[in-house]
């Protein structure tokens, strides 16, 4: 009996933000990536966490509403969406106005949020790509 193993690639590709750019991670299989294991959207509080593989939590739960993010996550200066079919929707606000704003990560994508954003939720959704 012969056995075939699919391995999914992803391709690279990157998009400009208002403030921040959106950046895609190395190609990915059903494998994790700087301390992120599949299939998990992960947070990392801190530069340090985020250039040392560490993160502080992750998510992987699909859902249709937003998810308040714990006190690992709350704030986080990166997130990196380890998944391959999914985008995660994160959600922000601007600390100087109080505004709030929205990001959509696609799969295998990472975001950094500098001082005056501070990411306070997210939501993970079946499609695989940002309107």
């Amino acid at each position: 009996m012969k056995t075939t193993k699919r391995i999914a690639v992803i391709g690279m590709a990157t998009a400009g933000l208002a403030a921040t750019a959106l950046v895609t991670a190395p190609t990915a299989s059903a494998t994790s990536y700087n301390g992120c294991g599949w299939p998990r959207v992960c947070f990392y509080m801190t530069d340090s966490n985020w250039y040392n593989g560490s993160p502080t939590a992750a998510y992987q739960d699909v859902t249709t509403s937003y998810q308040n993010l714990g006190t690992s996550s709350r704030g986080a200066n990166w997130v990196y969406n380890s998944r391959n079919d999914d985008r995660a929707y994160l959600r922000y606000v601007y600390d100087s106005t109080g505004a709030t704003g929205y990001r959509c990560l696609p799969p295998n994508h990472y975001q950094q949020f500098p001082s005056g954003y501070t990411v306070t939720g997210i939501r993970i959704d079946t499609a695989s790509t940002c309107p």
